[in-house]
């Protein structure tokens, strides 16, 4: 109707549609509004995209305030649920447990998963993905200091080679006077002698889970939900080699850009570097 003004007089046109003068500016002037969260629902849209979808409200909140914007959560979460934005769900995880193998270490972190400082505690595990009928194993270390991925392997296969060689990246980053308690769960890998000598050779103290009980490692169990919900589930990878590349790409960012509400919106880097600044 507002384009057929501009050849018809508006009191013909509005008793044709049957509607009133007010009803016709009413929605005229509503069209016409600007909306007031245009800038913030495009920032919300660009923050989700950046993180390929994996951020909820308060970690799209948490990102907004890094920019030095002012916003509320609630606003953020009724913007995202208008927009359709949301994050996804969580599965379940590889199981390394093959029986008695060698000496089980008792469990001295008690799921104490926080630390004073870096490199003081230290957890780990292997899970496994399936690309194509081919399987990837991945093998990392994690700070419950600030969340931070110390060193990371893969393998196609779960053998011993992948969690050695894993454990000899992380203890190079070690300095003199760290000497991190190592907790994992009661794998057969863990439990290998091997394994145990690197340990006691660095002077590292070896913690494991009680027998099937998985939240006594439950950070690491936290880590691999995040890793697969947001890396795996979301691509699909013709190949390893492709999952490989992606794994690679995503700890880097899990380490240095994803922000963790606990660590103040701040990167698992981030914090590590801004408490050594302190």
């Amino acid at each position: 109707m507002q384009e057929l003004r501009q050849q018809y007089p508006l009191a013909g046109l509005l008793a044709f549609a049957k509607l009133a003068r007010s009803t016709f500016y009413y929605q005229l002037k509503a069209r016409q509004a600007v909306d007031k969260h245009q800038q913030l629902k495009d920032i919300i849209r660009s923050v989700f995209a950046r993180h390929k979808g994996c951020y909820g409200y308060r970690r799209v909140t948490a990102a907004i305030r890094q920019t030095g914007k002012t916003v509320n959560h609630k606003t953020v979460q009724r913007l995202m649920s208008m927009l359709g934005l949301k994050s996804l769900v969580r599965p379940k995880k590889y199981r390394s447990f093959k029986g008695e193998i060698g000496h089980a270490a008792p469990n001295a972190l008690q799921r104490k998963f926080t630390a004073g400082r870096a490199n003081q505690k230290w957890v780990t595990d292997v899970t496994e993905f399936n690309v194509a009928g081919e399987k990837l194993y991945l093998s990392p270390i994690l700070d419950l200091y600030n969340g931070e991925i110390v060193a990371f392997e893969t393998a196609r296969r779960p053998a011993f080679g992948l969690v050695s060689s894993m454990l000899k990246k992380a203890l190079r980053k070690l300095g003199p006077d760290d000497n991190p308690m190592l907790h994992s769960d009661q794998g057969w890998q863990y439990l290998m002698p091997a394994y145990q000598r690197i340990l006691r050779e660095r002077g590292l103290a070896q913690s494991m889970s009680r027998k099937g009980n998985c939240l006594d490692n439950a950070a690491m169990e936290s880590f691999f939900a995040v890793l697969k919900s947001e890396c795996f589930h979301l691509n699909k990878f013709a190949s390893v080699d492709a999952l490989q590349a992606e794994l690679t790409r995503y700890i880097h960012y899990y380490n240095h850009d994803r922000i963790k509400l606990k660590l103040k919106g701040l990167s698992p880097v981030q914090y590590r570097t801004q408490a050594l600044a302190a």
